[in-house]
């Protein structure tokens, strides 16, 4: 089965790139002879962007003005012609042209009438569960796409079931036609990483730190982990926490800057690292070698950085959220986000555990780890089976991966 998948421009959306890079690694490991997955992309995509998929075997790209990103406002106006008329026929022609039988959707909308099957993916419903995070343009934006996907017949795509439940609750007209894929990840890159003791000389860190590895966007609430480092050097415990990331937040412009003048503040510039955006093979090594991975995150689809560091076996001390309870279980440590001296609590304890082996704890995780990316691979074949057989009868609705 050939799906077409856009290429998500990873300067606006890391963790959709990584998404949908991860996910070609999976299929073309796991279900080489079940699916195609075919790359979509603008003239205007960068060599670097591109490099890790063509760099897959026999992997199939095409590039179309259609998918330009720098022709925002232009595919934006076409999205809206699809709501408007249907579909969209641009990109039909051009499918059709290179014989595809699934189109998989993430961050676009070919129309209720679209004549090729699609999969609409829907990462998380943070715009009704963070309104605050939105102003009115973006929170419709967002809105307006959730309901055009309720029309017609496509399959949706959610990674949880806690994303599933939010979407049968505020969407109806989407049950039946849920699949729950919870994604794992291929982790290969460690082979590229350096040695810890390395990794920690290069980005100046010390023995024991944690690392928070996600964009510095407002939801992931970079600012309890401050405040709880700046607790724990009013109480003489030293805590180094090691950020990377993107860091900024489009629709929070001045938020990297308000972080970073309250860490001076604080006078905590030697706990908390800014180390902007590292090599994937670094953030793999960085997680390997940390005391424990930190996502406090007020809201959260299926975290990418947690799979990641259940790959690698390592600690996690995570926000207190349905979606990371279901992701991770008992692998991780649980506080409130809103509470920087319960995070602080965890930190102080992680401190007194004897220091990780790295290697180990990657060996130990590893099979576990295979099997999840076979059952990955497995799921998301079943999701595009459904989609080109057609839409499901009501009754038959259920979720993948129960």
């Amino acid at each position: 089965m050939r799906v077409a998948f856009p290429l998500i421009d990873r300067a606006t959306w890391t963790g959709g790139y990584n998404y949908l890079l991860n996910l070609f690694r999976v299929l073309h490991r796991y279900a080489p002879d079940r699916v195609t997955p075919v790359l979509f992309h603008g003239p205007d995509a960068s060599e670097a962007d591109l490099h890790p998929f063509v760099d897959m075997p026999e992997q199939e790209c095409v590039v179309s003005p259609l998918f330009d990103t720098s022709r925002r406002t232009q595919r934006a106006r076409r999205g809206g012609l699809a709501l408007l008329r249907g579909r969209d026929a641009a990109a039909e022609a051009l499918f059709r042209r290179h014989h595809i039988d699934v189109a998989f959707e993430s961050g676009g909308y070919y129309g209720w009438r679209f004549p090729i099957p699609a999969i609409a993916w829907v990462p998380d419903l943070q715009h009704r569960h963070r309104r605050d995070m939105f102003g009115a343009r973006a929170y419709w934006q967002r809105e307006i796409g959730y309901r055009a996907l309720t029309l017609g017949d496509r399959v949706v795509m959610v990674s949880s079931h806690d994303a599933r439940r939010d979407c049968e609750r505020f969407y109806p007209r989407m049950r039946g036609r849920l699949h729950v894929v919870p994604f794992s990840v291929h982790v290969d890159a460690i082979t590229q990483a350096e040695p810890a003791d390395a990794l920690r000389a290069r980005y100046g860190l010390p023995a024991r730190f944690y690392f928070l590895p996600n964009q510095i966007w407002k939801h992931k609430n970079h600012r309890v982990v401050i405040e709880a480092v700046a607790h724990l050097k009013s109480k003489g415990v030293p805590v180094c926490v090691a950020i990377s990331g993107q860091g900024h937040d489009h629709r929070h412009a001045t938020l990297f800057d308000e972080l970073r003048a309250r860490v001076d503040e604080a006078g905590i510039e030697r706990q908390v690292r800014f180390l902007g955006l590292v090599p994937h093979a670094d953030v793999l090594g960085l997680i390997r070698a940390s005391t424990a991975l930190i996502n406090p995150s007020l809201c959260e689809g299926w975290s990418t950085t947690v799979e990641e560091a259940k790959a690698l076996g390592a600690p996690m001390i995570l926000s207190d959220l349905v979606v990371h309870r279901e992701q991770a279980g008992r692998r991780a440590a649980y506080f409130d986000p809103q509470s920087p001296a319960g995070l602080a609590e965890h930190l102080a304890r992680g401190l007194e555990a004897p220091l990780p082996d790295p290697l180990a704890r990657h060996h130990d995780a590893k099979q576990d780890s295979e099997r999840r990316l076979a059952e990955f691979a497995a799921a998301f074949v079943d999701v595009v089976g459904s989609a080109r057989a057609g839409p499901m009868p009501q009754a038959e609705s259920s979720a993948l991966g129960t």
